[in-house]
C-alpha cells in the first residue's frame, strides 16, 4: 500500500499521484502542466495499460488535461468524478484536444519549410473521445466500492462546479489505511458554488498550498458594487470593459454578477448595454451550469432558482461562437462588456481584444483572477506601458483594473480553516499543488502548528502502512533555457523567426506589379527594421 508522487510537486500545475493497493496501480488526477515549468517530473513507473482506475478531483486541465495522452498511451480503466465534473470534461477534453491538433498542424507547416520532421500532438480529438468513453458518474456523498480494497467519496470542495475532495478507504487484508486528496480547495463566499465542506477523518492528507504563503488582498466592500462602478466609469466614456476570464467556472460566476448588476439597475443611464460571451467553451461551460442539478448551488443561487430567475442568464447576453463573430465584436463601436479566454491572456480570442482595447484610453481591461509569473495578464496588472501582440507593440492607454475577491482559491487561512475541520489531526500531510515558495512556506506553518508534514518531490514514494519514505528524492531543477512547456525553447524562437523572414521575402517577391508608392513605403520599412537590429 503505497502513495508515489508525479506531478504538481512544489509547482501548481500538472497534478497526480500514484497510488498501489493489492499490487494494483490507480491515479489522483492527470493533469496537463501550463505555464512555467520549474522541476523535472518523473515518468509514470508503470504503463499506462497497467492503471486500473483514475480519481479525479475536478476538470481543470491541470488536474484533468493528460487524461487522453494516458488513454492514447494504453490506458483503458475507469475514470471516477462527479457528474458535473464528467460533463465538463466532455467539454473541455475535447477543446484541448482541438488545441493540441491545431498547435501541431502550426508546428508542421514551420517544419515543412525548414525541412524538419513535423511534430505529432500529444493527443487528438480521437484519444480525447475514448478518454471521455471511460467517465463513471458519481454523486456527492455516496460511498462507492471503486475498486478490489479501495472504497471511495466525493465530498464539494468549493474550487468549481463539481469541484471535489476525494477520500479514499484502502484495504489490503487486515490492513486499513484512509487517505485524503484536497484537490483545490475552494475560496469561501463565491458566486453560485458552494463553500468547501469538512472532512472528519483520515490518516493521511494531501493538501495543496497554491496559496499557501499568502493571504487575499482584505477588501470590506461589495463585488457586485464595484464591478458596477467600474462599468458605469468606463461605458460614461465610450468605452469597453475586456475581462479576460477563464471560460470554466469564472465567466459564469462574472454572469452572476452582471445579472445582479442589471436586475438592480446599479449602472444608470445604459439600460441594455450588450455583454459578450466570446468563448465557444465558455458558452458550452455556461449550458452546463445552467442544466446541473440544484445540488451543486449555494444558499443564494438556490433560492433564485426557487424564486424562478436564471442566476447567470438575462436578455443582453450574446454569445460567439464563430472566429467572424468574434472579428465583428471590435467593430461595434456601441459601449459594451467583452468576456473572454485566456484568463492570463495567453492565448486565445483575447489576445485579440486586448489590441483592439489596450491603446484605448477610454476601455477598461478587468482582471477577474490569478495571473502568474511572466503571464502577459500579470505584465499588464503590474504596470506594463508597451505589449506585443501579434507581431506589433501595443501602447498601454487602457485603465487597468483587479476586481477584488474573485480568487477561486483558499488563501493560507482558508486552507488552516478547512483543516481545522477534522475532528482529529491527519497523522501526516503531504503538501503539494504550490510553487516552491509557497509550499514549504506553507509545510513549515504547518509544522509550527503541531503536524507531522512534508512537502515531496516528484518520485518521492511513501508505505501507507509503516508512514515511512521508500523513496526520497530532491527537486531536479529544468534548465532555464527550456522552463516553458515543449522544451528547446530556444531552437523553437529561432526557427520561428527564419520562417517569418522567409515569409517575408515571399511577400516582397509576390509585390511585383504593385505601385511605386505602396513597394517604396515597404522597403523602407524593412531597411529601418534592419538597421534597428544592426545598430
Amino acid at each position: 500500500m503505497k502513495v508515489q508522487f508525479i506531478g504538481a510537486t512544489h509547482e501548481v500545475t500538472g497534478s497526480c499521484t500514484l497510488l498501489e493497493v493489492c499490487g494494483r496501480h490507480y491515479l489522483v488526477d492527470c493533469g496537463m502542466e501550463q505555464g512555467v515549468d520549474v522541476f523535472q517530473n518523473i515518468e509514470l513507473p508503470v504503463s499506462p495499460a497497467e492503471i486500473e482506475a483514475v480519481f479525479l478531483t475536478h476538470a481543470h486541465i491541470d488536474h484533468s488535461g493528460m487524461l487522453p495522452k494516458l488513454y492514447k498511451d494504453g490506458f483503458r480503466g475507469a475514470i471516477f468524478a462527479t457528474e458535473v465534473t464528467c460533463d465538463l470534461c466532455n467539454i473541455m477534453l475535447r477543446d484541448s484536444a482541438h488545441i493540441q491538433e491545431s498547435e501541431a498542424q502550426w508546428q508542421a507547416r514551420k517544419a515543412e519549410r525548414s525541412g524538419e520532421v513535423p511534430p505529432e500532438p500529444t493527443y487528438t480529438m480521437a484519444d480525447a473521445l475514448g478518454a471521455i468513453q471511460q467517465f463513471r458518474r458519481c454523486p456527492y456523498g455516496k460511498t462507492i466500492a471503486a475498486a478490489e480494497g479501495i472504497e471511495l467519496r466525493f465530498t464539494d470542495i468549493g474550487h468549481l462546479l463539481g469541484s471535489a475532495c476525494i477520500e479514499l478507504w484502502l484495504q489490503e487484508g487486515e490492513q486499513k489505511r484512509k487517505i485524503v486528496f484536497s484537490g483545490d480547495v475552494g475560496n469561501t463566499n463565491q458566486a453560485i458554488i458552494r463553500d468547501p465542506q469538512n472532512v472528519e477523518e483520515t490518516d493521511y492528507l494531501v493538501l495543496e498550498s497554491t496559496y499557501g504563503d499568502r493571504l487575499h488582498d482584505a477588501y470590506q466592500g461589495n463585488l457586485v458594487e464595484e464591478f458596477a462602478a467600474i462599468l458605469q466609469k468606463t461605458l460614461d466614456r465610450g468605452g469597453n470593459v475586456v475581462i479576460p476570464s477563464f471560460a470554466v467556472g469564472r465567466t459564469q460566476e462574472m454572469l452572476y454578477a452582471l445579472r445582479e448588476i442589471k436586475q438592480r439597475g446599479l449602472v444608470k443611464g445604459h439600460d441594455h448595454f450588450p455583454v459578450y460571451v466570446d468563448s465557444p467553451l465558455a458558452s458550452e461551460a455556461t449550458a452546463i451550469f445552467l442544466q446541473c442539478g440544484t445540488e451543486c448551488f449555494d444558499e443564494e443561487t438556490l433560492a433564485l432558482v426557487q424564486q424562478g430567475i436564471n442566476p447567470i442568464w438575462f436578455d443582453d447576453i450574446r454569445m460567439t461562437q464563430t472566429s467572424d463573430e468574434s472579428r465583428m465584436i471590435n467593430f461595434d463601436t456601441e459601449p459594451k462588456v467583452i468576456l473572454s479566454a485566456s484568463g492570463m491572456c495567453e492565448a486565445g480570442r483575447i489576445r485579440h481584444h486586448l489590441k483592439h482595447n489596450l491603446w484605448r484610453s477610454e476601455s477598461t481591461i478587468l482582471f477577474v483572477g490569478y495571473q502568474a509569473e511572466q503571464s502577459l495578464g500579470r505584465k499588464l496588472q503590474e504596470g506594463a506601458k508597451k505589449v506585443r501582440l501579434f507581431g506589433e507593440d501595443v501602447r498601454v492607454n487602457a485603465e487597468i483594473q483587479k476586481l477584488h475577491g474573485t480568487s477561486g482559491h483558499a488563501d493560507q487561512a482558508g486552507l488552516l480553516r478547512w483543516l481545522e475541520g477534522f475532528k482529529t489531526k491527519p497523522k501526516q500531510i503531504y503538501v503539494n499543488h504550490g510553487e516552491q515558495n509557497s509550499c514549504e512556506t506553507f509545510t513549515a506553518l504547518l509544522r509550527e502548528k503541531g503536524y507531522q508534514a512534508d512537502a515531496p518531490y516528484s518520485g518521492t514514494e511513501y508505505d501507507l502502512l509503516t508512514g515511512e519514505a521508500t523513496i526520497l528524492t530532491d527537486g531536479k531543477p529544468i534548465e532555464k533555457a527550456n522552463m516553458t512547456r515543449g522544451g528547446a525553447r530556444e531552437n523553437k524562437i529561432y526557427r520561428e523567426l527564419v520562417a517569418n523572414a522567409e515569409d517575408l521575402l515571399r511577400l516582397a517577391q509576390a509585390r511585383r506589379g504593385k505601385t511605386n508608392k505602396d513597394n517604396a513605403k515597404l522597403t523602407d520599412q524593412i531597411r529601418e527594421l534592419i538597421r534597428k537590429w544592426q545598430e
